[in-house]
């Protein structure tokens, strides 16, 4: 049927209807040189040709990439609550190597994934990798190929996903209302206000992300630029307090460093949950211009800028606070502007908090949606959630039920205590990816690797991985790890019908035709030259 605005619409009867829509299956891989300078039928430099299908346009260059992994690794924690390493570690010296340690294994869990994303070019992160490594060619058609993808899929878009992005708006929000009550003693925000504000702020980022993906960037761009600012200054300060021989606290160096192998293994795994988010470019590579030299580029100029960051703003605050001081503080950097400037140093360090939680919330949605897009291209999930707006070239629909989700989380604003106890499955899935790779060294022997990275770092990362999981639930095992073990299996009782068999929910095909005339979005069928 065609519309008088050009576009027509398409419904599909539900999750894994039309297998073969949209270019769905195996990806063919290109030469380099096809990938940096070829054409793709009907496209052309990345944009749709006259009369040809619309498709998501590469426009993330070299500058937005590094914006987009920086922005969203360096959220709130390292303003707001510093302290696990420190408790863990037991000391100042101790804490800062392990700083460094967690900023180096994430490196290269990162170059990892650079070869996965120059290699496998289509977005989604760990889910292309999954379907490239466990699920090509004739394992796509068995009923355990798809399972690794569809399961990351299924915790990612309906749990990891939605309650980062809940988490980090929720703690914007505290903050942003927090700037009302500087100076007031024992004046707490009401927990409405911080609800609604956190609504209005997924909504705001949501609206900006479906908008526009320049618009999208372009925020990142300047909310990454805003924090690193608020790190300078923090760092800073910290030198200035060195340079006038505060150094007593630096000074205990390893004293009281624990003896525990347990406590240093927890260390490292709180330390690592903090450098989260080194993996967000790769679910954007359809997007990103030169994928093939920009993806690595990004990687090797965001991660270490992270761990310096990191290790300075850890010595600017032992400049100024005890490693008490520091271990009772629950608002650190606030604490650390009021010691050097008074109220003023408070309102900046609030503000910087707030800066740059709504940098890394923009992050998550943006590369939330395109997850969600990407599993539902390949059938895992509702066909419209594939689809993209007709003019703004957005995945708005993918980025419309992610806020949905998130909106929903909102309301109890305590989910952090449950998400503590998924968070391991990250793991799961970091570990998962490097098997995949290691797996497409020999099932993908003669295809360009534009980027290639020694056998060895996979192989290293996968054996970090398993003891990450592992080690939490040995050293503390509690029946919260049993449920979200319950919640990721859950995910078959979805996949045997409506993905294996290819069964469809009644009435979703009109319900795809109605959505689609709504949100003025429609089919996407070939992923945009590199």
């Amino acid at each position: 049927m065609q519309y008088k605005n050009g576009f027509s619409v398409q419904g599909h009867e539900g999750v894994g209807s039309s297998e073969n829509v949209r270019g769905r299956g195996p990806r063919l891989q290109r030469s380099e040189g096809q990938a940096e300078g070829g054409k793709c039928a009907g496209v052309e430099g990345g944009r749709p040709a006259p009369n040809d299908a619309v498709n998501l346009e590469r426009r993330v260059g070299l500058l937005s990439g590094v914006a987009l992994i920086v922005g969203t690794m360096i959220g709130s924690g390292i303003f707001v609550s510093p302290k696990g390493l420190l408790e863990r570690t037991g000391s100042v010296g101790l804490s800062l190597v392990v700083w460094a340690a967690c900023g180096g294994l994430s490196l290269l869990g990162a170059l990892a994934y650079a070869e996965l994303g120059t290699l496998v070019e289509a977005s989604g992160g760990e889910y292309a990798y999954y379907m490239q490594g466990f699920a090509s060619g004739e394992r796509k058609r068995t009923w355990w190929g798809p399972i690794p993808a569809f399961l990351f899929g299924w915790v990612s878009i309906f749990l990891l996903k939605p309650s980062s992005l809940a988490i980090i708006c929720l703690t914007c929000s505290e903050y942003l209302v927090r700037i009302f009550s500087v100076g007031s003693v024992g004046c707490l925000p009401p927990s409405l206000a911080i609800k609604l504000v956190a609504a209005f702020v997924i909504i705001l980022i949501t609206f900006i992300n479906s908008y526009s993906v320049n618009l999208a960037t372009r925020v990142q761009n300047v909310f990454t630029a805003a924090k690193l600012v608020a790190i300078l200054i923090i760092v800073v300060g910290g030198m200035v307090k060195l340079g006038q021989g505060n150094t007593q606290y630096l000074a205990t160096g390893f004293h009281g460093s624990t003896k525990s192998f347990g406590d240093i293994a927890t260390a490292f795994y709180s330390g690592l949950w903090a450098y989260d988010g080194w993996n967000n470019l790769n679910y954007v590579t359809e997007e990103l211009k030169k994928p093939y030299t920009n993806l690595p580029r990004a990687i090797i100029i965001g991660l270490p800028l992270v761990t310096i960051c990191y290790l300075l703003v850890n010595i600017s605050y032992l400049a100024v606070m005890s490693q008490d001081e520091l271990l009772a503080s629950e608002t650190v950097a606030v604490f650390f502007g009021g010691q050097l400037i008074g109220t003023a140093g408070e309102v900046i360090m609030i503000t910087a908090v707030v800066m740059s939680t709504f940098g890394a919330a923009n992050g998550s949605s943006f590369t939330a949606g395109r997850l969600c897009f990407v599993a539902a291209r390949e059938g895992h999930m509702v066909d419209v959630l594939s689809y993209v707006h007709a003019r703004k070239l957005t995945p708005s629909p993918a980025l419309l039920f992610n806020a949905s989700i998130a909106l929903i989380m909102v309301i109890p604003s305590d989910i952090g205590s449950l998400i503590d106890f998924f968070s391991f499955t990250a793991w799961i899935f970091y570990g998962g990816a490097m098997a995949a790779l290691i797996i497409m060294r020999y099932t993908m022997k003669d295809a360009p690797r534009p980027y290639k990275v020694p056998i060895v770092i996979p192989i290293l990362v996968l054996i970090i991985s398993v003891y990450l999981v592992v080690g939490p639930i040995i050293d503390s095992p509690q029946i919260e790890y049993l449920y979200a073990s319950l919640f990721i299996v859950a995910g078959l009782i979805f996949y045997f019908p409506f993905v294996y068999m290819k069964k469809s929910v009644p009435g979703m095909g009109h319900l795809t035709t109605i959505l689609q005339l709504i949100l003025q979005v429609v089919p996407t069928d070939v992923m945009p030259d590199a």
